[in-house]
């Protein structure tokens, strides 16, 4: 079983900056794909951002682009996200995702509070 734990969320004012790391329990260096997803009550969960070691691919979020930034330490087994200019609509609970072996895994998430 993978586990994943996220940490560094908190409470920042706006144009702060956070980032948020993802401890895996194994090696993430096969890993398909790697990312963060926000979710707020009673909307659902939507990626932020996403990496795909394979092609080197990077997807983020229209809303975050030029701001929030996805990197790996494979040595670690850790996934970052490091969010800068942070906005008040950044806010939410914010989960770390893997994709290995086909196989999708989560955290329990990270609060971020944005106040403006």
């Amino acid at each position: 079983q993978v586990q994943l734990v996220e940490s560094g969320g908190g409470l920042v004012q706006s144009g702060g900056s956070l980032r948020l790391s993802c401890a895996v329990s194994r090696s993430i260096k096969n890993a398909n794909a790697m990312g963060w997803h926000r979710q707020t009550p009673g909307e659902k969960r939507d990626v932020v951002a996403r990496f795909y070691p394979a092609s080197r691919r990077t997807y983020y979020a229209d809303p975050v682009k030029g701001r929030f930034t996805i990197s790996r330490d494979n040595a670690n087994h850790t996934v970052y996200l490091q969010m800068n200019s942070l906005k008040p609509e950044d806010s939410g609970l914010y989960y770390c995702n893997l994709t290995l072996f086909d196989h999708n895994y989560w955290g329990q998430g990270t609060q971020v509070t944005v106040s403006s």
